[in-house]
This record gives C-alpha cells, structure tokens and sequence, in this order.
C-alpha cells in the first residue's frame, strides 16, 4: 500500500470547499469530508466532490447500536466514498455489523477504519472525563486489535501510535494518522502530534492534513510540501 496525505477539508459550505479545491489545477489530492461539510451539504458534496476525480475519505465517525449503524453504513455505501469510519467503542459487535452494512451487494464496500483515541484526547483526559484507568497506549492497542478481530481493515490513531499498531495488527492493518503538523507549525487543539517526516518514518500509511494545508498563505505549497516530506 502506497502513503497518501489527506486534506481535510473542514469547510461550512460547498462554495468554500470548491473554491479551495479550484486551487489545485491539475492535481486531485485525496480529501476528508468530514461533520461540519457533511451535515451543512449532505450528500450531493460527496458526489460532486467524487465526480471532479478524488477519493474521498467520509469522516462520520458512526457510533449507535449495531442495527442502527448496519442500516447507516448501507446508505454510506451508495456514495462511492473510499473510506469511512465509526469509533471502536462501539464495540465488536457495532464493528461487525457496520462491516456488514457497507459490503455491497457484490462485495465491494470502501475502506472502513475505527477511530481508536481522538488526537485531542490527553491520558489524563481519558482518566478524567472517560473514567478509563489504562494508560493511552493499552487502549489504542486494545482496540485496534478489537477492530482487526471483528474484519475492520484499519484504525485511525495518533502517529505516535501508528508503528505499535502495526506490530500488534500486522503491516497490512491501515493507520490513518491524524494530529500531524509542520515542525514550524502551530500544534492548534491537537495534543499527540507529529511532523509528516516523522510520521512517514514511524510507519502511517496515510496522514490528515487540515490546517496546516487550509489555513496556508499558500495551500497548493504547503500540499506539495506535505506530499514532499511524507511521501518522498
């Protein structure tokens, strides 16, 4: 499997996203779509984002009961995305069935991934709020195992978690790695982070991108940098 950075393209409308977009003549950079696009534009943004040539990563983290996110993923499925998510903590069971959910009729479905920790999640956080006594690391492995166990294909996690993941899950197992900025970069809300350089070396297959590359004087630039100082 080839790396690949992932725009995030947390934007309030479509005419916002395009007009980002528009700034890559020629080249079609994968992007996340993630809630806020999602829910102000539905799911005609996925197709007229699909039809301009990306891939598309639909960032929606599912989390309900098993039914409920069978039945959801089924309709996801029909978008043609090449990736989603749902959160580990929804348990094996949830996991399962959203697998179940997204396969196509004949047995195509995207890349589907479980969000392990969120990168804005600190250990004391996670003690704190969450009640969960186990130190970081534990709980992303634990769950990324859960998520390999009930078919799942990756997880996303931290960088600084992508090369433990691999050897508990095997290099075939994705990491999406969000959390990732420039070494001269502002960290933002983000907590566990790392450059894209690191991130290439410690083993993450694919990097989010959002800021560093949106907020940019000079998106296409800071792309290209990206791509550069990730991919090689």
């Amino acid at each position: 499997m080839g790396r690949d950075v992932i725009i995030a393209c947390d934007f309030a409308s479509a005419e916002d996203t395009f007009k980002f977009l528009d700034k890559f003549e020629g080249k079609k950079p994968f992007v996340k779509i993630g809630m806020e696009l999602y829910y102000a534009e539905g799911p005609s943004i996925v197709r007229e984002i699909k039809k301009r040539g990306h891939k598309i990563f639909l960032d929606l983290k599912l989390h309900d009961i098993p039914n409920t996110v069978k039945k959801g993923m089924a309709v996801l499925s029909k978008l043609d995305v090449d990736m989603t998510n749902l959160h580990a903590s929804g348990t094996k069971a949830m996991m399962e069935a959203a697998l179940e959910g997204l396969t196509r009729p004949d047995g195509t479905r995207p890349i589907l991934i479980a969000v392990t920790q969120l990168t804005s999640t600190s250990e004391e956080r996670m003690k704190s709020d969450l009640l969960i006594n186990e130190p970081i690391d534990k709980v992303v492995m634990h769950y990324a195992k859960c998520a390999k166990e009930a078919g799942l294909d990756g997880v996303v996690c931290s960088p600084l978690e992508a090369g433990r993941v691999h050897d508990s899950c095997g290099k075939d197992f994705v990491t999406v790695t969000p959390g990732v900025r420039f070494a001269d970069g502002d960290k933002g809300d983000q907590v566990r982070v790392m450059t894209p350089e690191e991130a290439k070396k410690i083993g993450s297959d694919y990097i989010v991108v959002g800021r560093p590359i949106t907020a940019a004087a000079d998106p296409v630039a800071a792309y290209e940098r990206c791509c550069r100082e990730f991919i090689g």
